[in-house]
């Protein structure tokens, strides 16, 4: 019994990648040092020009290189493979609380439950965006209520992919994955969806994930641009949205 219930909260983290050279050796040391371990962690490269694979694999990763390119299509196919009944989806510039796969393991163990995710800090070296990071809270509650109150009410939140979402690996499954056709807010998507097998929890513990955007593009400009990508998601205007996300890569 003891190992059967082992093998129901086995957890695999996937890294979705694309050019995160600078950023693995950090990932890597945090996953190194992640208390209990998940079975496995594998990262998914969506065509990266640097040294990313090498780095990867030099570190133990399993690395997948889907032909179809964009997050959702690495993310699908990484759950695919996978046996892990619990998955974790991990940005390779965030890093997990050293207790994380406890934490999944937990927070999974109700069924009411469907997805959930982290608390994010944005920040660097040096500070915590505490603006942007308390942007990043609000829109979990704001965001479902303004554009889908009728799923809000039902327990659905909006969680995105700096909060490091885990949920289990049959409901993602269930509900057809994640929509390959999105380049972006296909975190978003998946929410709304889940929120049909069960509620989107959003638990209270940090991760921290990089600034690196808001160093590029200024505090006030981010939050303009993850505001304006949500409003055009929530209207239903998701017809190339990657426009208005420039890389800083």
């Amino acid at each position: 019994m003891r190992q059967e219930i082992g093998l129901r909260t086995r957890v695999a983290i996937v890294v979705p990648m694309f050019n995160e050279a600078a950023g693995l050796p950090a990932l890597l040391r945090g996953l190194a040092a992640l208390e209990p371990r998940p079975a496995e962690v594998i990262a998914v490269d969506g065509g990266s020009t640097d040294a990313s694979v090498a780095i990867a694999e030099a570190g133990g990763l399993r690395v997948l290189r889907p032909e179809a390119r964009g997050r959702a299509a690495q993310i699908n196919q990484a759950v695919a493979l996978t046996a892990a009944p619990l998955i974790c989806i991990l940005h390779a510039d965030t890093e997990l609380p050293r207790d994380a796969v406890a934490v999944m393991r937990a927070v999974l163990a109700d069924p009411a439950v469907s997805l959930a995710g982290f608390t994010a800090l944005i920040g660097g070296a040096q500070s915590v965006r505490w603006g942007t990071s308390l942007h990043s809270w609000l829109k979990t509650w704001y965001a479902p209520l303004l554009f889908r109150p009728h799923l809000f009410v039902r327990g659905g939140r909006l969680l995105f992919g700096d909060q490091a979402m885990f949920f289990r690996r049959a409901d993602f499954l269930a509900v057809g994955g994640c929509d390959p056709s999105l380049r972006l807010m296909e975190d978003a998507d998946l929410c709304i969806r889940l929120t049909a097998r069960g509620r989107i929890r959003l638990v209270s513990r940090i991760v921290m994930t990089s600034d690196r955007r808001v160093a590029a593009w200024g505090g006030l400009r981010t939050n303009w641009i993850y505001l304006k990508l949500g409003i055009r998601w929530g209207l239903g205007l998701r017809d190339r949205l990657e426009r208005h996300y420039p890389d800083v890569r």
